[in-house]
């Protein structure tokens, strides 16, 4: 079998730490506390998508039932993995039990769930540090951790129920896509007090939730229980429990809000606020309080999380410039300065699920920009075309002449709005041939020529065959066949629907 780079990586690394002596022991028990992990094993190549249905997957549902339990489980002569791996110094991190509980909350163990998988490589348990770290060295085990020999042999029960899950009890097929019926499309109305809800199956709304006065962004719990949505009259995050439609909590914030985005593990809201000299606002979802203020460069106008769940990026009109915050140590680590303000953005991924490209829409352009996540570098600009055209004056959008912008969740199409053009483009990825536009509806002044609906923003059903764009001039939402490019319906909402978002439904 053809070795990957990091597994010799690996393979050098223990043999190396096997031949030092007692104070080598430590040093490396003191190192491994501190430094990152070894990444998977690098493919060579693109892997086809035969080979990455048939990639061994860690499973959530296995891990909750089976594997959690063994980091609370007291062995004979041992302190429980619990005690040691709540400390804020390990790679390893543990959430700390809430008061009087036995066990972690949902939310909690998806935080435990994404820590775990640091440890692991999928589908290689021989390689993974969460088997060979805590195993005695006569088993085969690392020379030395600090929290003892948590198993004597690999013929320890709980240990081969760590090996099963890390080699794959379940094995991944074709991606799990819910289907429209298993979705809903949020639309907050950005000069009223309601957000519409619309069920794809039917194209209508279905449910409003009221109350919220200058609703802005949204967001959506991992478990479909919870609406958080932005909230610019008060200066707050409203918690909104999604069947009934009501208001929880109001989480005060450090300014006036804009757009939301939330963490992968769905543990934290991450909110951009609308003043200088700039800062996002971080929300813990179990305590429900704001925890932290991280500041970036300057007012935030809109911010995301990256696909891969290890980044957000936060865009700025004034300083014109993006600014990329590290998630795990909460703090700006790069940005990307333009010429012109940074409008909405919208993020391409590699094969391995790491942020490829960001697609950045600019004031003045009626077009993106194409952005190297990496080198954190402009490489190109895209302008739309100049027909369709004669829209944006009239309706005082000069400054944005583009601004909606979407990468499909099946990352085969990038879709971009045109005030302009009154029209969405689609453009194929990776290699951005334009594919074709859908004309959205016209406005018709009682005494006036025709206007634009002015779009606003892009998004898609979870198969991605169904696209919806917001239309703030329109009062309306377009539903276009993302196949055929056909305009299938045009649903009417509320005032001003800007932001536009998609739940998955369990």
């Amino acid at each position: 079998m053809k070795r990957t780079k990091t597994n010799l990586v690996i393979l050098a690394a223990t043999l190396a730490t096997r031949s030092l002596g007692a104070q080598g022991l430590a040093t490396s028990a003191r190192a491994w506390e501190k430094v990152p992990l070894p990444a998977p094993p690098e493919r060579a190549e693109k892997p086809s998508d035969r080979a990455m249905q048939a990639q061994p997957t860690p499973d959530f549902e296995i891990y909750r039932k089976r594997v959690e339990p063994i980091f609370l489980k007291q062995r004979p002569g041992h302190a429980r993995c619990y005690s040691c791996h709540t400390l804020s110094n390990r790679v390893f991190h543990l959430e700390t039990l809430l008061p009087g509980a036995a066990d972690w909350s949902d939310e909690q163990s998806q935080k435990n769930f994404q820590s775990t998988l640091q440890l692991v490589v999928p589908g290689h348990p021989e390689t993974s540090w969460l088997l060979l770290h805590p195993l005695a060295p006569e088993a085969g085990g690392h020379p030395f951790h600090s929290g003892g020999r948590q198993f004597e042999s690999k013929d320890d029960p709980d240990w081969q129920t760590l090996f099963d899950w890390v080699r794959g009890m379940r094995k991944a097929s074709a991606p799990n896509v819910a289907s429209p019926s298993k979705a809903r499309i949020y639309v907050t109305n950005s000069a009223g007090n309601t957000i519409d809800i619309i069920d794809p199956a039917s194209n209508k709304v279905v449910q409003s939730i009221r109350g919220i006065e200058l609703p802005h962004g949204i967001a959506f719990s991992p478990d479909g229980s919870r609406v958080y949505i932005s909230n610019e009259s008060e200066s707050v995050l409203d918690i909104v429990d999604r069947k009934s439609g009501d208001i929880l909590k109001k989480i005060p914030l450090s300014a006036r809000p804009n757009n939301i985005a939330i963490t992968r593990d769905g543990g934290r809201i991450i909110v951009g606020i609308r003043r200088d000299p700039g800062v996002v606002d971080v929300i813990d979802t179990a305590s429900l309080t704001r925890v932290k203020s991280i500041p970036v460069d300057g007012s935030v106008h809109n911010v995301y999380v990256t696909p891969d769940g290890k980044y957000a990026v936060s865009g700025s009109i004034e300083n014109k410039a993006a600014t990329v915050i590290d998630l795990h140590s909460e703090r700006a680590v790069g940005e990307v300065k333009f010429d012109r303000s940074v409008r909405p953005m919208a993020f391409e991924s590699n094969p391995d699920g790491s942020t490829s490209r960001i697609f950045v829409q600019l004031s003045g352009l009626n077009g993106f920009a194409v952005v190297d996540f990496a080198k954190r570098a402009e490489g190109a600009r895209i302008q739309l075309p100049d027909q369709p055209g004669g829209f944006g004056v009239a309706e005082g959008r000069t400054e944005t002449p583009s601004h909606g912008i979407g990468v499909a969740p099946d990352g085969k199409s990038l879709w971009v709005n045109s005030t302009f053009a009154n029209a969405t483009f689609k453009y194929s990825l990776p290699d951005l041939k334009l594919i074709g536009y859908t004309t959205l509806p016209e406005v018709h002044p009682q005494g006036h020529a025709p206007t634009g609906s002015v779009p606003e923003w892009v998004t898609f059903t979870p198969d991605s065959k169904i696209v919806y764009v917001s239309n703030s001039g329109a009062r309306s939402v377009s539903v276009i066949d993302s196949a055929t490019l056909k305009l299938i319906a045009v649903i009417p909402v509320g005032e001003v629907p800007k932001r536009i978002g998609t739940l998955f439904l369990p």
